[in-house]
């Protein structure tokens, strides 16, 4: 009996490549432009909108600052709160470019002034880190008690970037609490790879502000320019002298800055008589002594807030 044998239809090459269909060609369409209604505005820095602050750090998309505070609340009824009308009046006889902060200096119809005592540097985080952020500091809110903080004399300071100098209420009562809160951010800070508050915190209410002027600028601007600086002044002023010009100080220069005055620092005999004449006061119970019962965190534009429970 003979085998049979599978038939098995092999096509060649020669016909493969007549039945392959050739590619098709698509056109590739133009997109149409973005509607302007979707395009985020570029954020623009003018001081004069926001008590003479400068960007020190440029705008990054998806970058969030973050500033954790405690905030004490001040009555217009409290003794404090005339003392510090009477302090700005004092100083600004002095030093006249002072500029209250935010409400200190008892306008408007608000009948409670916030101080801040910071807690943290300014940081900017990104946009899922905010979580941990919040988490932090609610955890610290939960685990700590409500405390009293005092004042306890006058002082001036200055911030990283030499930008602004500050007259402050110096902490004395309360210092303790407030460091253990600033050493607890700390492992979260450095997780996040930001920096730490200052190793030898001087705790502080601001209360009033000036700009500063720098050699440097000053320099630059009398032997280049002699009139307020237009932005193609800044770009010469930049190109000329990077090396010399501090990060931010082009968004000063382009800004409505004649608004506030600057001064090349507060003299020293502001603080003298400022502690002279009121420093025994600002230190009375009377005065100065205010429960503390907030952990407040501001991130972007966003106030959080919680309340000391004790763990």
């Amino acid at each position: 009996m003979k085998r049979s044998k599978a038939l098995v239809d092999y096509r060649s090459s020669s016909e493969e490549e007549c039945v392959a269909k050739e590619p098709v060609k698509i056109k590739k369409r133009k997109l149409p432009s973005l509607s302007s209604s979707l395009v985020l505005p570029v954020p623009k820095d003018n001081p004069a909108l926001h008590q003479g602050r400068i960007r020190s750090t440029p705008h990054v998309e998806g970058q969030w600052a973050v500033h954790v505070y405690v905030p004490v609340l001040v009555e217009r009824k409290c003794p404090l709160y005339q003392l510090l009308q009477d302090v700005l009046k004092a100083a600004k006889e002095i030093s006249p470019a002072l500029q209250a902060v935010a409400d200190v200096d008892g306008i408007g119809d608000k009948n409670v002034i916030e101080l801040h005592i910071s807690l943290s540097r300014p940081i900017f985080v990104r946009a899922y880190q905010r979580e941990e952020i919040r988490r932090c500091v609610k955890r610290l809110a939960q685990s700590n008690l409500p405390f009293k903080v005092s004042f306890s004399s006058f002082s001036v300071l200055t911030n990283d970037e030499r930008t602004r100098t500050f007259l402050a209420l110096d902490v004395g009562g309360g210092f303790p609490e407030l460091k253990s809160l600033a050493q607890g951010l700390t492992p979260t800070l450095e997780t996040l790879r930001q920096k730490v508050y200052y190793a030898e915190p001087q705790f502080h209410a601001s209360i009033a502000w000036a700009l500063l002027s720098t050699p440097t600028l000053g320099q630059i601007l009398e032997s280049s320019i002699t009139e307020t600086p237009t932005p193609q002044d800044v770009c010469t002023l930049r190109a000329n002298s990077a090396s010399t010009l501090d990060e931010g100080l082009d968004l000063v220069m382009m800004s409505t800055a004649m608004d506030f005055q600057r001064i090349p620092g507060l003299p020293e005999s502001l603080i003298t008589t400022l502690n002279d004449e009121y420093a025994t006061l600002l230190c009375s119970n009377r005065v100065s002594a205010f429960d503390v019962r907030r952990l407040n965190a501001t991130i972007g534009k966003e106030v959080f807030s919680w309340q000391f429970e004790g763990g």
